[in-house]
């Protein structure tokens, strides 16, 4: 079954799910809704276009954690802020955003429809609208496409099989394995309700599962260019 890639690499990533009026969250992996909507965004597709969205929600996901990130939180400060019930106005709210700094992930798409993931690799090279790692501030480092983007693997495969998205020349050594976090289809692992239920402008999520497991780092391959 082909499976699309995709690099997620930046200073800044949030992909909250359980956030709150005055405070943000960010889970310590891309969730399935904002990587949909990433996609969505670079094929066009409107917030209230749940015919042309669907079919996106169908695939399945898998993260592999090429550079975990450090867990970060930003203080913001508004002035004015009107209650929920309208029935008094705040002089003064501080509002919590959590991030993920420096982290990169390789995400795959796995599904049976490869002109489907064919459109989405190749509106990720030119996208219609600009694109986010979880909020529109948070923008990519390095180009989310990757050429050859579309592998005739399953997800599994496909993940295990790709060189560290990591550059060359850090200070760092690269790991013996990497983490993978997987959809799991016979309801093991840990819940995330982040599975996109309707359109985006009606902002409805279900359940879905993801199990980890650990795998060797493709050893001897070149780092892949931006």
């Amino acid at each position: 079954m082909p499976t699309l890639l995709l690099r997620l690499a930046g200073p800044m990533q949030s992909w909250g799910t359980t956030s709150r009026f005055d405070q943000r969250d960010t889970g310590k992996e891309p969730s399935k809704s904002g990587v949909i909507g990433l996609l969505a965004a670079a094929l066009g597709i409107d917030r209230e276009n749940w015919n042309d969205l669907e079919p996106l929600t169908k695939l399945t996901m898998g993260v592999r954690h090429d550079r975990p990130g450090v867990l970060k939180r930003d203080f913001q400060t508004a002035q004015n802020i009107i209650s929920a019930d309208r029935s008094k106005i705040h002089e003064t709210a501080v509002t919590t955003r959590d991030y993920l700094a420096d982290a990169v992930f390789l995400v795959g798409l796995e599904g049976k429809d490869r002109a489907l993931l064919e459109r989405a690799h190749a509106a990720l090279q030119n996208p219609a609208w600009p694109l986010a790692l979880g909020r529109k501030s948070y923008v990519p480092s390095e180009p989310v496409w990757l050429e050859d983007g579309v592998k005739d693997t399953t997800l599994l495969e496909t993940l295990a099989a790709q060189p560290w998205l990591v550059a060359p020349g850090r200070l760092e050594v690269a790991p013996e394995r990497l983490l993978v976090s997987l959809e799991s289809s016979d309801g093991s692992g840990a819940l995330r309700m982040d599975q996109p239920l309707s359109s985006f402008a009606e902002r409805r999520f279900g359940a879905r599962f993801v199990r980890s497991e650990r795998i060797d780092l493709l050893r001897g391959a070149p780092h892949v260019p931006a």
